[in-house]
């Protein structure tokens, strides 16, 4: 037997179902009011639409607000600044003080040499100048004292700085020195040497080994022109080579160039018309005289003074020569020796012997034997070194032309 409750169950659904059926109605109903209004207001509320039409349609309809952009106001314009001119203060005017006039010298017309420069034609005379008051005139000496105040203190200012920056006055200040000359033995006769090759055989001591070398002077000339080549060869010496050449005058040689050749050549070069010889070796340059030699022409020079005038060297006088090395020059003096007979390869010679002492610790002794009858051409020569190595050489042919 069924319930209660489950026979009131079929009416409470039914109950429930137009329940709902009425609210979905009802919600249809809302939305289709809301989707009329949605599409037909537009033109109502728009703030483009006329007024005409609002009042028309919905007169009841309150219009939309609008909003408006309001631009702001330009800044105002700041008042020109007013310039004022402001005139400038006055100088003070400054009280003129009149200058006392000053005379004016007369005018001196010198002397000119006659016949040489014309006179100048007469002028008139310029008008006397009225004499000046008492109070000018003194005005004129106030002025004429404070010039020479002036002067005097210029004076004393240009005094003091000239003894302040010299100590050494003008007149006191002497002139610097020219290098003196060297002083040579003058020549008085020459007689050039014939055209000769001498060979000598040569023995020497260097760093304690005793060597021996053969050594040459060629020397030929033809009266106007020369051309001289000492050279020496040994196995640890090497070879060694001084060479001139130049002209031939009345005073006997006069070189132009010099040169020294051991690994590299250095000359010297002279210049009579600059006064002056030149080294190759950039040393500096050295004075030219008259009668200058070379190392090679040295002792050609003496056998023609020596030939050309023997009675002028006695024993105990003394030559001296400008010599010219291959990077300076300096006067080589040679002391006359009386006459020895020298044992020589080529055979005994008597022989006029000449020295050059050394003239310092470190110079050399050279040793010389000339030969009356070769024209006093060398026949023996030694050099000796303050370290004690020589070379000594002597003659062992000879060949004239």
């Amino acid at each position: 037997m069924s319930s209660p409750a489950s026979l009131a169950s079929p009416a409470a659904s039914a109950d429930q179902r137009r329940a709902i059926g009425g609210l979905a109605m009802l919600t249809l109903a809302v939305l289709a009011v809301h989707a009329w209004l949605l599409t037909t207001t537009p033109s109502h509320i728009s703030p483009s639409t006329g007024a005409a039409t609002r009042s028309s349609t919905l007169p009841q309809f309150t219009a939309a607000m609008e909003t408006r952009r309001i631009e702001p106001l330009p800044p105002p314009t700041p008042p020109a600044p007013e310039i004022k001119v402001v005139a400038p203060a006055p100088k003070p005017l400054r009280k003129l003080i009149p200058k006392p006039k000053r005379p004016v010298a007369p005018e001196t017309t010198a002397q000119a040499a006659p016949g040489l420069i014309a006179e100048p034609a007469p002028q008139d005379p310029l008008p006397e100048a009225p004499p000046e008051p008492a109070a000018d005139a003194q005005g004129l000496a106030d002025a004429r004292q404070a010039d020479k105040d002036e002067a005097a203190a210029s004076s004393a200012a240009l005094a003091a700085t000239a003894a302040a920056s010299s100590p050494i006055t003008p007149s006191s200040a002497a002139l610097p020195a020219l290098p003196a000359l060297p002083q040579t033995t003058a020549v008085t006769a020459m007689a050039v040497p014939d055209s000769a090759e001498l060979k000598y055989k040569a023995t020497g001591l260097f760093k304690g080994l005793t060597y021996h070398a053969n050594t040459e002077l060629a020397w030929f000339h033809d009266a106007t022109s020369y051309n001289v080549r000492m050279t020496l060869s040994a196995f640890l010496v090497g070879s060694f080579v001084w060479s001139s050449a130049g002209q031939i005058g009345a005073l006997g040689l006069a070189p132009t160039r010099f040169a020294e050749k051991k690994r590299s050549e250095v000359a010297a070069h002279f210049e009579p018309d600059k006064g002056q010889i030149i080294f190759s070796a950039n040393t500096p340059s050295a004075p030219w005289i008259q009668g200058a030699q070379d190392r090679a022409t040295v002792f050609i020079q003496i056998a023609g003074m020596l030939a050309g005038d023997p009675s002028a060297f006695p024993t105990g006088s003394s030559l001296s020569l400008y010599t010219v090395g291959p990077r300076s020059a300096d006067v080589w003096t040679f002391v006359v020796e009386p006459v020895e007979v020298v044992n020589l390869p080529a055979g005994d010679m008597p022989a006029l012997k000449l020295v050059r002492k050394p003239r310092d610790e470190y110079d050399n002794k050279v040793e010389l034997w000339l030969a009356p009858s070769l024209g006093y051409l060398p026949v023996r020569s030694k050099v000796t070194q303050a370290d004690g190595a020589f070379v000594d050489q002597q003659l062992s042919d000879v060949k004239r032309f």
